[in-house]
């Protein structure tokens, strides 16, 4: 059997979709208008209709996340945004809300968005016999715990994100923005305080840090690990980023593709599961893109800091320490900086500094500030003027592979054109021929025109021409039957595009779960109703729901201060444990932690 690798890439709008298929995606998401859990990136049904037929003509897929939790009020919209965007063709829903399978939904596929919290082998195979297509997984998840999901399930598809900004909760699972800004995160309106400082106290009421970004994390890049992931069961590859720019797009799509086609292209049984191939005017570096740093996270277990707790800011690509200081210059060690370009390093407080390039004049740099520049000083480029600059422009072509016959005969031409995929197109023109004074001459001429296959997506990797030696035609004719033979085959490939089909079908295949709180995110009667029919009783509704949120776990995390700060008793046995409870303190609130340490986890208890 042959298993289709998917490159998933984010399209915050139709532009970038369409920019991210043409850097090798095989499949974009996109959010619907309404009720997406990135709401400002939700995108027009005109656009999403755009999107999908360039995206089909490749093959390539397109999914809608209308994956927000809905209030009673929110449904009937929800179900007609979803009855449209079937409609226009799109390949697959994201949902979050279990309250939509409790409708008369289209055909579509089911895809089971990360906010469900999809972390053990027990929740996933229910998702898999309730009726979903994909699961995508929990961002938590080590290699091993990946496997133990594929070795307890079977059909249902596997998604994981590879790259993009980490939550620090668990996906849905997070209610902090709501605690704090009214503002929740399973209704699309997240306002990232996570990304904000805190203090750390001790039980003592000790300050042990101060004004830090402690519950801000390190970016994931997973780009040497896709062959583990390939073995551990994933069959999709999210790149995260719905409110990321279209160079960010751009590059760390065409990165991944560059990895994911090495990996096909030296292992059997492997294909990508769209069609064509991408040529790029840049050389793919996701260093050179936003980041905060990189993580693998706990891909590997947890055996690395993942925390960015002096920044939350992009810090960029890493260049190297400076080597000299002068009046109004400095100097880094084998650099390609250019005019333009934004630098950034750590100061004597910890704290991310800036500073443009005025002019690089051979190994001397000279910047428009030289506060705090020093020998020794780490510094690192997180504006690249030149990478930026080509990816203003057109940097990649997406091509469809096709191989040409020609044929001609006494009185006429033949061209058949076959796409990769097996659709062709024939084009029969009556034609007097010209008898030819130098056969050779006469086949190149039909050589040359054949191969200009010019702005279409085509190109051509074969042609055959018979007979050997061929009558002479003019350059006119040949293009004239090069073009229609090319436009045709464009119109047979968008009618041959199968679209996915899955009929959903309730049942009442036991929830893992008997009692459910305020985390299962029951917002609306029918989420209720799908629950109690497969056996659950949910005893409180969602959180957005609740009065009173004193004493309530508002975040659960897999990162953990006190391994951050090399404090954990049970991996790092600290000579001087600090005094228990840790609290974190915002300029509004106080947060309670707590540990468990058999499972590797921290919550944050909102106080007060």
């Amino acid at each position: 059997m042959i298993i289709a690798l998917e490159l998933l890439a984010p399209a915050g709008d139709a532009e970038i979709g369409i920019a991210a298929i043409d850097h090798g995606a095989d499949a974009v998401y996109v959010g619907a208008p309404k009720f997406s859990a990135r709401a400002g990136a939700g995108v027009s049904l005109a656009e999403i209709s755009r999107l999908i037929e360039h995206a089909h003509f490749y093959y390539a897929k397109v999914y809608v996340a209308l994956n927000t939790i809905l209030t009673d009020q929110e449904i009937a919209e929800s179900l007609n945004i979803i009855r449209e965007i079937y409609a226009m063709g799109a390949d697959a829903l994201i949902i979050q809300d279990v309250g939509l399978l409790e409708l008369d939904l289209p055909p579509i596929p089911l895809i089971a968005s990360t906010q469900m919290h999809n972390n053990t082998p027990q929740k996933v195979r229910f998702l898999e016999e309730v009726g979903f297509k994909r699961v995508i997984l929990a961002r938590e998840l080590s290699l091993s715990e990946i496997a133990d999901i594929r070795n307890h399930t079977s059909k249902i598809e596997l998604e994981a994100f590879v790259h993009g900004a980490l939550c620090v909760s668990y996906s849905g699972q997070c209610y902090l923005s709501q605690a704090v800004a009214g503002r929740s995160g399973n209704r699309g309106v997240c306002a990232q305080p996570c990304r904000s400082h805190y203090t750390l106290i001790d039980g003592d009421g000790y300050k042990i840090l101060k004004n830090k970004y402690l519950l801000s994390l390190k970016d994931l890049n997973l780009l040497n690990r896709v062959p583990e992931l390939v073995t551990a069961g994933v069959t999709s590859f999210k790149i995260e980023g719905r409110y990321k720019g279209i160079d960010y797009v751009k590059n760390v799509t065409a990165a991944y593709r560059r990895v994911i086609d090495e990996f096909i292209n030296s292992h059997a049984g492997f294909r990508r599961s769209s069609s064509g191939y991408s040529e790029f005017t840049f050389t793919p570096d996701p260093d050179r893109t936003f980041n905060r740093g990189y993580s693998q996270y706990f891909i590997s277990g947890r055996r690395e800091k993942i925390a960015s707790p002096d920044t939350q800011k992009s810090i960029g690509q890493y260049l190297g320490k400076i080597t000299e200081v002068g009046k109004d210059y400095f100097q880094i060690a084998g650099h390609d900086l250019q005019n333009g370009d934004g630098l950034c390093f750590f100061n004597g407080q910890n704290e991310l500094a800036g500073f443009r390039i005025n002019r690089v004049d051979n190994r001397k740099i000279y910047p428009n500030s030289m506060k705090g520049l020093e020998p020794g000083i780490p510094v690192y480029r997180n504006y690249d003027m030149e990478l930026n600059r080509l990816l203003k422009k057109t940097s990649a072509s997406r091509m469809i592979r096709v191989k040409m016959d020609f044929i001609q005969q006494e009185k006429s031409v033949q061209l058949t054109v076959q796409d990769e995929d097996g659709n062709e197109a024939h084009v029969i023109k009556d034609i007097l021929l010209e008898p030819s004074r130098n056969a050779s001459l006469a086949k190149e001429q039909i050589e040359k025109q054949l191969h200009k296959t010019g702005n279409t997506p085509f190109r051509l990797v074969s042609l055959t021409i018979r007979p050997d030696e061929p009558g002479f035609l003019s350059a006119s004719i040949l293009n004239s039957i090069r073009r229609e033979a090319l436009e045709k085959l464009a119109l047979i490939r968008r009618e041959a595009y199968s679209r996915p089909s899955m009929i959903f079908r309730s049942n009442e295949i036991p929830y893992p779960e008997q009692k459910l709180d305020y985390r299962a995110n029951v917002y609306n009667a029918l989420a209720r109703k799908f629950y109690e029919r497969h056996g659950a009783t949910v005893e409180e509704p969602a959180f957005e729901s609740l009065s009173d949120i004193r004493g309530k776990t508002v975040m659960t995390s897999r990162y953990c201060i006190r391994y951050q700060l090399d404090l954990c008793p049970k991996m790092q046995h600290p000579a001087q444990p600090v005094k228990e409870p840790l609290r974190l303190k915002d300029a509004h609130h106080t947060y309670r932690l707590e540990f468990d340490c058999n499972q590797c986890r921290m919550f944050l208890i909102f106080e007060d």
